[in-house]
């Protein structure tokens, strides 16, 4: 792969690594790709999520891509998924989302799709980066400049998808199959506030919506799917039946239980991967590296194999596709149907959840019991040279040792931070303080094994 994309596209500080030259250098590298594909004049559709550096970096996106020669479509403040979805039904050569997702609003990134909707792989993102280095002479002019159109309309027939599958999840209900429903939901301030609340309604829910007013500026400020703890005070506090948290492109989704409980994306996948395997006989799942033990525990009580690749939900679809499995998601909430979707979606991982609660008629404090979560830690190891830890030979010694310790009741992963100078560490075991001091016996060999010269 190249420099510049990363496991999820392109991403930087807004006008200061992501700048609107690249920006524009992107839009017509990109034409030029598919124009190898032999598309004369490409049709690009385009969206992003509300911060306030989204609006700088679409218009430099749409002008390459008409300097190039190629149409734009301008869907406006879409999540992420959605542009996947439309770029499909608007017959459109490729797609092209603004977004830094759970980022912070001076971040943002800029990330392609293909005409099915799938992320570009890395070799067709090496391709645009290969011809974003070369000369571009062949500047049309003229009637041959393309154009823009705003087509922010089309956002409303991503929201009758959901609503769609939302009703038919539940075989033999209304209109309105979550009626009754009292859930309470953080949009982030992010590009859910547009979609979620909306298809929710439309489902019968009663919806108290939380950070649905985006400024720009506010995008996953203290809160959505990185702070659950807030959607899980409300939840509390207005006695809603669940909560749900998004983060700032809506393709995550973390749960709270009528109790406050988090229940995050490896309980949520548990939960539908048991409907679906009672329904239909799920046979297998996909998920990632960091996914609890639990989960793989519970899943071989049903009967259900599990299949692990690398962090990243990009790795997840890789595998799905490439075996024929039906469901993956990863932890942190990114959840993907292969039967409705090309990317993860955190509305329609909702949609699915809720109908999960109204077909079972149980509360998903109950449904998340499934799986019994070992207690796991996290710690991050700084100011070391990551590139020296597969060779480090001391340190795979003490984790060999540290796993023989800890049997089959437990597990740990020590991986280099792909964008920062960390190592990651990663615990489970069947008792927090038996994990916590793990963990901090091989963070202290990796930093002084790792240490930085001065």
């Amino acid at each position: 792969m190249g420099q510049l994309f990363g496991t999820d596209g392109v991403r930087g500080v807004a006008n200061s690594e992501l700048t609107p030259e690249l920006a524009v250098g992107l839009g017509r590298a990109l034409i030029r790709t598919v124009r190898e594909r032999g598309v004369e004049r490409p049709l690009i559709a385009i969206g992003r999520d509300p911060r306030a550096s989204g609006e700088m970096l679409e218009s430099s996106l749409v002008a390459g891509v008409c300097s190039a020669g190629g149409d734009a479509i301008i869907l406006g403040v879409l999540p992420t998924p959605g542009v996947a979805y439309l770029t499909q039904f608007a017959d459109a050569d490729s797609g092209a989302v603004i977004s830094a997702s759970h980022n912070p609003v001076e971040d943002n990134g800029i990330k392609f799709f293909g005409p099915d909707g799938y992320k570009l792989s890395d070799a067709e993102e090496a391709r645009v980066e290969e011809l974003l280095q070369r000369s571009d002479d062949d500047r049309p002019v003229g009637r041959e400049i393309g154009r823009r159109r705003l087509r922010g309309d089309l956002v409303d027939r991503y929201v009758q998808h959901l609503v769609g599958v939302g009703r038919l999840a539940v075989a033999g209900a209304s209109a309105e199959p979550f009626a009754g429903l009292h859930v309470a939901l953080d949009c982030a301030n992010g590009a859910a506030a547009a979609v979620s609340p909306a298809v929710l309604e439309q489902l019968g829910c009663r919806v108290t919506a939380l950070h649905a007013s985006p400024d720009g500026n506010n995008i996953n400020d203290g809160c959505g799917s990185t702070h659950p703890e807030v959607v899980a005070a409300a939840v509390v506090g207005a006695g809603a039946n669940l909560g749900l948290a998004h983060d700032g492109d809506a393709d995550r989704l973390i749960a709270v239980d009528h109790t406050g409980a988090i229940v995050d994306g490896d309980a949520i996948l548990a939960v539908l991967a048991a409907r679906l395997h009672a329904r239909h006989g799920l046979r297998s799942v996909v998920t990632t590296v960091m996914t609890n033990l639990g989960f793989k525990r519970a899943m071989e009580g049903l009967g259900i194999g599990v299949v692990q690749t690398r962090v990243g939900d990009r790795y997840v679809l890789e595998a799905m596709r490439a075996g024929g499995h039906p469901l993956g998601g990863e932890q942190s909430g990114h959840l993907i149907f292969a039967e409705h979707a090309t990317t993860g979606d955190g509305v329609l991982t909702a949609v699915q959840l809720l109908a999960a609660l109204v077909a079972e008629q149980r509360p998903l404090a109950d449904l998340a019991k499934v799986m019994r979560r070992l207690p796991q830690v996290l710690l991050n190891v700084p100011r070391v040279d990551r590139g020296r830890l597969a060779r480090a030979d001391r340190i795979w010694k003490m984790v060999a040792n540290e796993e023989e310790r800890l049997g089959d009741a437990g597990r740990i992963l020590v991986r280099a931070s792909g964008t920062e100078p960390l190592v990651r560490i990663m615990v489970e075991a069947e008792s927090e303080p038996t994990a916590t001091a793990t963990a901090e016996r091989i963070a202290a060999v990796v930093a002084d094994e790792l240490a930085l010269t001065p």
